[in-house]
């Protein structure tokens, strides 16, 4: 056009020129595209060197050439130390999920066992986030790993294992301890000493020190022996026995080994890394990672990318073999070792006897894995591409969220919100509301309520919304939900409704497709296999929540949140009765005959319990 002033071109970035400014100090350099999306974190032991090497002369592979076409601008963070660089990398790397890095899916599930912070500390499994106070041991790569290890803990020093809802309102000793697996400190059938004792020693025993826990109990025995106290002697003789056992049948290479065998195996741009773990000499078994290559086809950066991630969220063992060498070992090693507890971590690639076979064993699993992922991958493809064909779609939904509400007689009604994208479940945003304001039992306005609760945040807030939006329920649970789609003015979203079969069987359920129609594709139907994949994430999903909601309300109305009832009284209570149940059951004058109870205070437990006005409690004005 005439007079106009044609767009400036873009000038290419000039990395020599840039290097040029930077100095040898270790640090984090990134790599941002015209549009300011961030292509690529890296770390870097010297940063003029290592970035020199992406504008060099030397040959790149298609993948590095076309990240550096795209390269607009380059910042760097200096850091003090190379173990520095390590972690400031691994969390931009978490937060930023760079378009050429290769990235580690983390799912959050990793289980740990917990020993609480309590008067009566209980040792379990924890998955999730580490909220509840109290020391974790691990991470483990299995569930069956914890399993064998508690099992273990349980055994030998007999510490429990319960909820504090069930160990708060026990009365009498339960099964654990009749089978010698507890010492039943609910009803202080142990010395405080002794138990703290017990814990001691298993925390021993998880911290991989079980040549220092035997010597000393071989130590105690002795003792105990020469006081002529043979009993207690026989105890920990016992003990030792146990203890002595399981390193008998898991010591490696003749020691007790602390270390992780890693093996990659790649099809295409598909990878899996399987990890073979060994703590305290004990094989605590394998677990399978499948990161997202980003279009890299190199095992060995796959395999430094995971060390480096994985190993920047966990603690490291003392020694980590992989199947193949990797770029910046050295580096990656040393700020291992910096970061730690001041142990030396060694990275090893090659090995011998006993330790090359667990090489194998690795690589032989990790192909086997893959090959497992792979053939699960294209059935969710075609399954997706059913959908696609059955709703109509222009292309296989990218998102699918699904919405189930799940209550007791209409107490404590939770809804869940499940996402599944092109690779199954998206863990971490799943969602959950409490619903309230509602008739109980009225599942539409639930549903209502949860629909445009999710929506209106995604619409103020300009957020991602799904290709297909599954509910769970009939007609009139769609109708609601359509009604508050509506009333958002939220477009494009391919609304389905789940409705069970007449028999309620598997398979058998009906579609309310966007268009009006109901179909019903049969068991046999990828698409609707699919379907029945997330709604059930979603029906599961609800009901936990609906269990965890229900029994906090139950245990905020029981004994605790009488006034005047302390410890004492309520344990004298439970004793007395046999239970919360025997209470409940229980009349005034019964239970005012329990010492330390006046009437006046068992009529407020009567009453509490009982759901009636508590005596001499201020009404409370309802609107």
């Amino acid at each position: 056009m005439p007079g106009s002033t044609p767009a400036a071109t873009p000038r290419p970035f000039d990395g020599k020129a840039f290097v040029r400014q930077l100095s040898t100090a270790p640090g984090v350099y990134r790599m941002f595209a015209a549009d300011d999306s961030v292509l690529y974190v890296g770390k870097a032991g010297a940063l003029k060197k290592r970035v020199a090497s992406y504008f060099n002369a030397s040959p790149k592979s298609p993948r590095i050439a076309s990240m550096l076409s795209q390269v607009a601008r380059m910042e760097v963070t200096v850091t003090r130390t190379e173990a520095e660089a390590l972690i400031l990398e691994n969390q931009l790397i978490k937060s930023l999920k760079p378009r050429y890095n290769v990235l580690l899916r983390d799912d959050k599930s990793y289980p740990y066992v917990l020993m609480t912070q309590e008067q009566w500390p209980r040792i379990a499994m924890h998955r999730g986030a580490r909220a509840i106070p109290g020391r974790y041991f691990g991470p483990y790569p299995s569930v069956g790993a914890v399993r064998e290890t508690l099992n273990l803990i349980h055994k030998l020093f007999r510490l429990r294992s319960c909820e504090d809802s069930v160990f708060r309102n026990r009365s009498r000793p339960c099964l654990q301890y009749q089978i010698g697996r507890c010492s039943a400190p609910c009803v202080e059938l142990v010395e405080a000493s002794e138990y703290a004792e017990s814990l001691r020693r298993a925390t021993l025993l998880l911290e991989g020190r079980s040549d220092e826990l035997t010597d000393e109990l071989g130590r105690q025995m002795e003792s105990a022996s020469e006081r002529l106290d043979f009993e207690q002697a026989a105890r920990l003789r016992d003990l030792i026995a146990g203890v002595r056992s399981l390193q008998a049948r898991q010591f490696v290479d003749g020691r007790a080994a602390d270390l992780d065998v890693l093996a990659v195996a790649m099809q295409d741009a598909a990878a899996c890394v399987l990890l073979l773990a060994f703590r305290d000499g004990r094989n605590l078994g394998t677990r399978a990672f499948f990161p997202k290559t980003n279009g890299s086809d190199s095992a060995e950066e796959v395999l430094a990318a995971f060390v480096s991630q994985y190993y920047g969220e966990q603690a490291p063992p003392r020694e980590i073999i992989l199947d193949r060498d990797i770029p910046d070992r050295e580096l990656i090693e040393h700020a291992l070792s910096s970061a730690g507890d001041g142990r030396k971590v060694q990275i090893r690639t090659s090995v011998r006897g006993e330790r090359a076979g667990y090489l194998d064993l690795a690589r032989r699993n990790a192909k086997l894995a893959l090959a497992t992922e792979r053939t699960g991958h294209a059935a969710q493809k075609l399954r997706s591409e059913a959908l696609q064909a059955l709703l109509g779609l222009p292309e296989p939904a990218a998102r699918i969220e699904c919405f189930d509400i799940s209550h007791t007689m209409g107490e404590a009604t939770v809804a869940s919100c499940v996402v599944f994208d092109a690779e199954g479940p998206v863990r971490g945003q799943y969602r959950r509301y409490n619903i309230s304001g509602i008739e109980p039992g009225d599942d539409y306005a639930a549903m209502e309520q949860a629909i445009g609760r999710r929506f209106r945040r995604a619409m103020d807030e300009n957020g991602v919304l799904p290709d297909v939006l599954l509910i769970d329920g009939g007609a009139g649970q769609v109708a609601r939900a359509r009604a508050a789609l509506d009333e958002l003015g939220v477009q494009g979203v391919a609304l389905v409704g789940v409705a069970k079969g007449p028999e309620r069987r598997a398979g058998d359920e009906d579609l309310l497709l966007p268009d009006g129609r109901t179909v019903h594709p049969g068991a046999e139907s990828p698409a609707l296999q699919l379907v029945q994949q997330v709604r059930d994430e979603a029906h599961r999903f609800a009901i936990t929540g609906h269990r965890g909601r229900r029994q906090k309300a139950r245990n905020s109305s029981r004994l605790e949140d009488i006034d005047g009832i302390g410890p004492r009284r309520r344990a004298s209570l439970l004793k007395h009765f046999g239970g919360l149940g025997g209470l409940k059951a229980a009349g005034i004058e019964e239970i005012a005959r329990v010492d330390g109870i006046n009437v006046a205070l068992a009529e407020r437990i009567y009453a509490t319990l009982h759901g009636l006005d508590v005596p001499g409690a201020t009404p409370t004005t309802r609107p």
